[in-house]
């Protein structure tokens, strides 16, 4: 198993979305890719958003993503919690629709396969859902931001991307990554200075 996200057309991709005035232009639009719409994502798989499909949410589907949420009404902490839990729930009902329930964590031999998720269709599809959350008001200790990136190999690093959310008040910036860990299981949250700093994926917090 390779452990990087870090093929040539990641780290042009990379390159291109946090360089200069590219900054400016949204996330989606970078990579051709219909933003989230209130119950419909076009999720991204087979590696750079090669294939991006849509998936329509249902009102069953949106009540239980926003079960969860409800979970995290206490606090930021406790949001942040519910949602790697509705990150998982959203991996599974994807999963199952389009057939990439079989992703496995991180970087795999076979680049392209379209069961397969590299760390920007990861960074991207979490970012949708994320956004979806917000758009109805599922989120109450968090906003949402364009997702974030580290290495580009002069650093010695390759290249990772990862979905980002800020803390009301504090203003302090999360790393929800699920590239690290396969379909339907917990994303890795942790502090995005953190994150900014690991050499490598393997650098996970306990």
């Amino acid at each position: 198993m390779m452990r990087i996200c870090g093929t040539i057309g990641v780290a042009l991709g990379l390159a291109l979305s946090f360089a200069g005035g590219a900054q400016a232009r949204d996330w989606f639009d970078i990579r051709g890719v219909p933003p989230p719409e209130p119950d419909r994502i076009h999720v991204c798989h087979g590696y750079t958003c090669r294939i991006a499909t849509p998936v329509r949410f249902s009102g069953n589907d949106l009540k239980r993503i926003a079960g969860i949420l409800g979970e995290g009404a206490p606090d930021a902490r406790a949001e942040r919690m519910a949602v790697a839990k509705a990150v998982q729930v959203f991996e599974e009902l994807v999963g199952g629709r389009i057939g990439t329930a079989s992703d496995l964590a991180k970087m795999q031999f076979g680049q392209g396969a379209p069961d397969q998720m590299d760390c920007i269709d990861e960074a991207t599809n979490t970012t949708a859902l994320l956004r979806l959350l917000a758009s109805h008001g599922y989120l109450r200790h968090h906003s949402v931001l364009e997702p974030s990136a580290r290495g580009f190999f002069i650093d010695g690093r390759y290249p990772h991307a990862t979905a980002v959310l800020a803390e009301a008040g504090s203003g302090e910036k999360w790393a929800i990554d699920s590239w690290p860990r396969a379909n339907a299981e917990p994303p890795v949250i942790q502090p995005l200075s953190e994150w900014k700093r690991a050499r490598s994926s393997d650098e996970l917090p306990s």
